[in-house]
């Protein structure tokens, strides 16, 4: 029943972080497109890992996570309003590169195999 409990408050979290990080988060030095991909919270709702992805250079991901880590108390009391828990739990945030690896396996293969190229003839 708990670990139900957890995802449903994960998939809580996911849903009011993105809302916070697009609606409420007015830092100019979140450079990119945020989102936010997936939420890993513990069973007893301490300790959530917030797994985002974001739209730019390294440099731009870099000072993001930096800006985000600087803002998880505002971000934590946005939470803790929105959501009803009898303990907020603590966010640490994360990069998530599977977006971008995924983007690399699709161009590699796009080059090993070229659209309209067919089979080679015999």
């Amino acid at each position: 029943m708990t670990e139900q409990r957890a995802q449903r408050v994960a998939e809580e979290m996911k849903r009011e972080i993105s809302d916070i990080l697009r609606n409420e988060l007015k830092d100019p030095r979140t450079g990119g497109i945020i989102s936010v991909t997936n939420v890993d919270l513990t069973r007893d709702l301490r300790h959530a890992k917030v797994f985002i992805s974001i739209f730019g250079s390294d440099q731009e991901q870099q000072e993001t996570l930096s800006v985000l880590s600087k803002a998880v108390g505002f971000i934590r009391t946005e939470v803790g309003r929105r959501i009803r828990l009898r303990h907020t739990p603590q966010i640490s945030f994360l990069l998530d590169k599977s977006i971008a690896y995924g983007a690399h396996i699709n161009r590699v293969l796009r080059e090993l195999n070229p659209p309209g190229g067919g089979e080679p003839s015999e």
